[in-house]
């Protein structure tokens, strides 16, 4: 019913982390480049377990949508500022 101390010290922890790196200018400008990368990777994987014969291969190219509709979201989002920073 109640988070233990353990599970508290653990989000203390990741919040910290997650603070220190985007509050890091040179850290927090390659976070972008950083989650297009890992979308390029996750799309190119996509294509090749789709394209593959075996099942389980189109089951991993199902399942990798969980993870390629956030990211795609995500890359809309930095499209739109870095559009809108240069058309200031």
């Amino acid at each position: 019913m109640y988070a233990n101390k353990g599970e508290d010290l653990i989000v203390s922890t990741i919040t910290s982390s997650t603070v220190a790196i985007l509050s890091t200018p040179a850290l927090g400008g390659s976070l972008p480049f950083i989650g297009i990368i890992f979308l390029v990777i996750l799309l190119v994987q996509k294509e090749l377990a789709y394209a593959s014969t075996d099942q389980r291969l189109h089951r991993l190219s199902k399942a990798l949508n969980i993870s390629l509709v956030p990211l795609l979201c995500a890359f809309i989002l930095v499209l739109i500022v870095k559009v809108g920073e240069v058309l200031r």
